[in-house]
């Protein structure tokens, strides 16, 4: 999503206008990229997660030689999440730099983040570019408006 989009939806928010719990938390996304293992790409993302209690896990992406084993920020975050047992969430922030583009999730982490969202309360999501003075306000369904969802009703 680049600026101009960004602008025209009226989802780019001042950086300052966010609440200081955001801001924590897009300071910490911003951190977690510069953790990033990217030998390959040079490609950097960072995501904080924000639980339903408060807690917040970041994560950064983690390249391969074997491109396909590579592992993206955001379902960094989720599996630390999920391995301390926390399964509801209700913010993201993602910092990451495309040609002077926001970053959004790609499409598995769409979907691996919809498997913990809750529609009634949807999960809200930061783009930010790192040292920018703006972000991009969306949620996990408007990233993924027809996500997969799995029937166990067999018949």
């Amino acid at each position: 999503m680049d600026s101009a989009s960004a602008e025209n939806t009226n989802r780019l928010k001042p950086l300052n206008d966010l609440s200081n719990e955001d801001q924590l938390l897009i300071s910490m996304c911003t951190l977690a990229r510069e953790r990033a293992y990217v030998p390959y790409s040079n490609f950097k993302v960072g995501a904080a997660l924000r639980c339903d209690d408060g807690t917040i896990f970041s994560g950064c992406n983690v390249e391969n030689a074997s491109y396909g084993l590579a592992i993206c920020a955001e379902r960094t975050a989720i599996v630390k999440a999920v391995s301390e047992g926390k399964t509801k969430f209700t913010t993201i922030a993602i910092a990451g730099l495309n040609n002077n583009q926001f970053v959004p999730p790609c499409g598995a982490c769409r979907q691996v983040l919809s498997e913990f969202n809750n529609p009634n309360n949807d999960m809200i999501v930061y783009l930010y570019q790192p040292e920018g003075s703006n972000v991009v306000k969306t949620s996990v369904s408007e990233l993924l408006p027809l996500d997969f969802k799995f029937n166990f009703n067999t018949n």
